[in-house]
């Protein structure tokens, strides 16, 4: 990455006015904007600096246009060594606040609002994260569907519900549901899913646990093929905005970009990875565009700030999806203290359940 001790003053000023101008308008920028814009050089001048920039790879010569707009490189070094982040605005904060504060008690309400608001504030799609379901778990239920098939529900000890649906081969009785549900729920109550799997797989293995074949395949459809799935078990992936993308995309191959995006939205675990990976940085982490595999076809841009529960423990992540024009300076501190409201408001939450 170029350094910016390897940029003169002139050429400092100049890139950075033609970031600037970019990400206001979203288009390529000219040598007479950047005139206009206070920088005292002769055109001629102007456009020698800007080759040289585009020779360094800052900035990216669109066919198009005879303009000049930053590379996804160049808005790194924008980002990293230019960018000047304030903080979140009065009005802002005091939205983020109050809408946030109505719906504190429910968690689900809680994290689908701060999708809502950061969406709207940001005028770009946006993602929250659910915590990874770690809580003991306090009854399991076979509850039947049909004549091969069940509703595995688990309950866990702070009052959360999970389901899954199971089909199994040839019909089982109520009796032998019962029996399945009594034996994982003497096994599981008070344990973590992953803590009584290796038990539970064991016994049925060697045949130690008192139950007949039947009851012992269900065990093994349910529960132990469940817990396989963690990390990301009853985790959800809230996404707003979808719409916001689409008014930014002016031609064919933009919407051929943004749909790339959108199918990578429905995936769920690949952005999921992402907002995950972001869990050991301090404050905002951005990805721009070709630097992550995710958004390299839709050349979007991406900021994720994590959010932690009363333990200080990292337990989710939100963040705002948009073009590559994204208004970094005002996004950055706006995720950055949504998700720090998020985690207060959890905060409060199991403070006043542990009262």
């Amino acid at each position: 990455m170029t350094s910016l001790q390897a940029l003169d003053r002139r050429s400092r000023e100049i890139f950075k006015t033609i970031v600037e101008a970019y990400l206001e308008t979203g288009e390529p920028v000219g040598s007479r904007t950047i005139s206009k814009r206070g920088v005292d050089l002769s055109p001629a001048s102007i456009r020698n600096v800007m080759a040289d920039l585009v020779s360094l790879g800052l900035l990216d010569a669109p066919h198009i246009s005879a303009g000049r707009r930053p590379s996804h490189a160049g808005l790194r070094f924008f980002v990293d060594s230019l960018l000047e982040v304030g903080e979140v605005g009065e009005d802002d904060r005091d939205q983020i606040e109050s809408r946030l504060a109505a719906v504190s008690r429910d968690m689900d309400e809680l994290l689908n609002e701060a999708s809502e608001v950061l969406s709207g504030l940001t005028g770009g799609a946006s993602l929250v994260s659910s915590p990874k379901s770690d809580d003991p778990v306090r009854q399991v239920e076979f509850i039947p569907l049909g004549p091969a098939r069940a509703l595995c529900i688990l309950v866990s000890d702070g009052g959360d519900v999970e389901n899954r649906i199971i089909d199994f081969g040839p019909e089982i009785g109520p009796t032998t549901l019962m029996e399945a549900s009594n034996y994982l729920t003497a096994r599981m109550r008070g344990r973590r899913l992953s803590e009584a799997r290796m038990e539970i797989e064991r016994e049925l293995s060697e045949k130690r646990a008192q139950l007949d074949a039947a009851a012992a395949n269900l065990i093994r459809l349910g529960v132990v093929e469940w817990s396989g799935e963690e990390p990301d078990r009853g985790r959800s992936l809230i996404v707003r905005g979808r719409a916001n993308l689409l008014e930014t995309a002016s031609a064919k191959e933009d919407l051929d970009r943004i749909g790339h995006l959108f199918d990578e939205l429905e995936r769920k675990k690949s952005m999921l990875e992402v907002l995950d990976s972001t869990r050991d940085a301090a404050g905002a982490r951005i990805f721009i565009g070709s630097e992550n595999s995710l958004f390299s076809l839709s050349g979007s841009s991406m900021i994720v700030s994590s959010y932690m529960n009363s333990d200080r423990k990292v337990v989710g992540a939100l963040g705002v999806i948009g073009p590559t024009s994204l208004n970094y300076a005002r996004v950055i501190p706006m995720v950055n203290y949504t998700a720090k409201v998020v985690g207060q408001i959890l905060d409060g939450r199991q403070k006043r359940d542990g009262q």
